[in-house]
């Protein structure tokens, strides 16, 4: 068997005598150079080394500029950072440009065998994180990775996990972005910590900022006590700053403030309290419209967008639809104490091709009607896009008589065997508009067609949901002389 070829690049000898001494003993063929010019050098020659450990501070042609040209001449190379703790910013960029993971100097010797296996043997981890990729973060939370999309998601957060700088976390509503947030907790240095989570769009402004500040006796009326905010619960720990794109202008110059200084006072307090916690945000908001019209601040963005991780939404995930179905019966059906119910071909065929506007929120909830209800019949019917046997109102018309769109062409009993035109993706494509159409629809008839309530319930913005009746042709329902702003 062909020893593993490991090259080491590092300006200082006693470290390429260290690495080299504990390396060659675990049998891996070693080569050491000291600048980034000569790893460059040796990449193009055969053979390849099967990884690179590079540092990050080099004179002339630094860690990241030489990680940049090695990925453009070999981009299948495998490359672990070597970088001080001090520099976290260094460790995401060099994520971003294609490093697969990196090491904090001064490590033991476990640290460098651990990174090692995991870069150089992936399928010997996969399996650790069990089976058909369900990974356990707790609180009855799972992360599901079967697809590629999620396995690379997965392979960020780990190497995210550890950098201590703020995450901003993007994705649809009901994607997943709390779950995300909670399994970078897991994996940091401060999983010994609190998590705490707080909906920036649930509160007020005077309510939010002494939830997340704190207030002191007096502060406003009934404040009989002094209370600590959850920056100082978390002490240590993690923040989850959910919705943060909805957080009120006023209050977002505070929370940066915090974010540089890790200083803030509580509401009423006259003395700067000093903590020690990481900053995750999330939002389904479109950041760029956000900044556009002056809802969110740029410089708390840039301040939060050390690094992204974007969710893909549950209809570009088909293959993990029905990994997700029997996960859920299986939790479901041990907590309320009922017999797990089968997914037929029928009724799996009808989750795959509906859209699931509200992701893994109304998948799961619909896993739960279908082990409470036990009806396959019903359930499925949920999932009919459109047309008469649903519960959604039929092509055309909405509730209460409001347009909605121009009718599809219906798969009537006389299609049932013939396969959809283009395949069942194209089919999957063709219901994005019937889908969207009916949550909207749905949203509007549960607040009496009020737009603004329609879209806080959609999470959306005002301007969006007006776009999307436009595009649909959702006209508002006349209602006895009242306003349906």
């Amino acid at each position: 068997m062909t020893p593993t070829r490991l090259l080491i690049v590092d300006d200082e000898p006693s470290m390429l005598r260290y690495l080299r001494a504990i390396l060659e003993v675990g049998s891996y063929q070693v080569e050491t150079v000291g600048s980034g010019r000569e790893a460059v050098e040796r990449i193009q020659r055969d053979p390849v080394p099967d990884l690179v450990l590079l540092d990050v501070l080099m004179p002339e042609i630094d860690g990241l500029h030489t990680l940049e040209r090695i990925r453009s001449l070999r981009p299948e190379l495998k490359v672990v950072m070597l970088s001080c703790v001090s520099e976290p910013r260094k460790i995401v960029q060099a994520i971003r440009l294609g490093a697969c993971d990196y090491l904090t100097k001064p490590f033991e010797k476990a640290e460098l065998d651990s990174i090692l296996d995991r870069v150089l043997r992936p399928g010997k981890e996969e399996a650790a994180q069990g089976a058909n990729g369900i990974e356990e973060i707790g609180d009855d939370r799972y992360f599901i990775a079967a697809g590629s999309a999620m396995q690379s998601l997965h392979a960020q957060v780990k190497r995210v996990a550890a950098v201590d700088v703020p995450v901003l976390i993007l994705g649809e509503s009901g994607s997943g972005k709390e779950v995300v947030a909670r399994l970078i907790h897991k994996l940091s240095g401060r999983a010994r910590g609190r998590f705490l989570k707080v909906n920036c769009a649930a509160l007020p402004l005077e309510l939010l900022e002494s939830e997340l500040f704190g207030y002191e006796p007096g502060a406003f009326t009934g404040a009989t006590r002094s209370k600590p905010g959850k920056f100082e619960l978390a002490n240590k720990g993690t923040i989850l700053l959910d919705e943060i794109a909805e957080m009120p202008p006023p209050l977002q110059a505070k929370l940066l403030h915090a974010l540089q200084d890790q200083q803030f006072s509580r509401l009423g307090g006259r003395l700067n309290i000093t903590v020690d916690v990481r900053i995750l945000a999330a939002t389904n908001v479109d950041i760029p419209q956000a900044l556009a019209d002056h809802r969110f601040r740029p410089d708390l963005y840039y301040r939060l967008n050390a690094f992204t991780l974007t969710l893909p939404p549950l209809r570009d995930r088909q293959e993990e639809i029905p990994l997700l179905l029997r996960h859920f019966m299986a939790r479901f059906a041990a907590r309320y104490g009922r017999a797990a119910l089968p997914f037929s071909p029928r009724l799996l065929e009808a989750c795959l091709r509906y859209r699931w506007p509200g992701n893994l929120r109304e998948l799961e909830n619909f896993v739960k009607r279908y082990l409470i209800l036990g009806d396959e019949h019903v359930v499925r019917e949920e999932l009919v896009p459109s047309g008469g046997s649903g519960p959604v109102p039929g092509p055309g018309t909405g509730a209460g008589g409001a347009r909605v769109y121009a009718p599809r062409p219906q798969l009537g009993p006389s299609h049932a065997g013939e396969r959809p035109p283009g395949g069942l993706k194209s089919m999957v494509r063709s219901l994005t508009g019937e889908a969207e159409a009916e949550a909207i629809v749905r949203a509007l008839d549960e607040t009496q067609w009020s737009r603004k309530r329609a879209a806080r319930l959609l999470q959306i913005s005002y301007k969006a949901l007006l776009y999307k009746m436009r595009q649909y042709g959702i006209e508002a329902k006349a209602t006895s002389g009242k306003s349906t702003g």
